[in-house]
């Protein structure tokens, strides 16, 4: 899936979520390279829950949302649709 992320340097996020509710293949395009390439090496295989629990509501400096926060807003969109 690709998730256009709002307010952050990354311009877009790609992932999966397989049948178990799990967070797979995350690939940030754009944004602080080593960071992003590290989160997503955390969040692999995390429930979508857990990344939640642990990513959401991050900011980036003075902004309100940072790529952790746009990550969360992805994979729970994903359980909205």
């Amino acid at each position: 899936m690709i998730y256009k992320t709002k307010g952050v340097c990354a311009t877009h996020i790609e992932y999966d979520i397989d049948k178990d509710g799990r967070v797979r293949n995350v690939k940030f395009h754009g944004g602080c390279n080593g960071n992003l390439k590290a989160m997503a090496k955390l969040v692999e295989g995390m429930t979508v829950a857990e990344v939640k629990e642990k990513l959401s509501g991050i900011g980036c400096g003075m902004r309100p949302t940072s790529c952790a926060d746009q990550l969360v807003q992805a994979v729970t969109s994903e359980q909205k649709n």
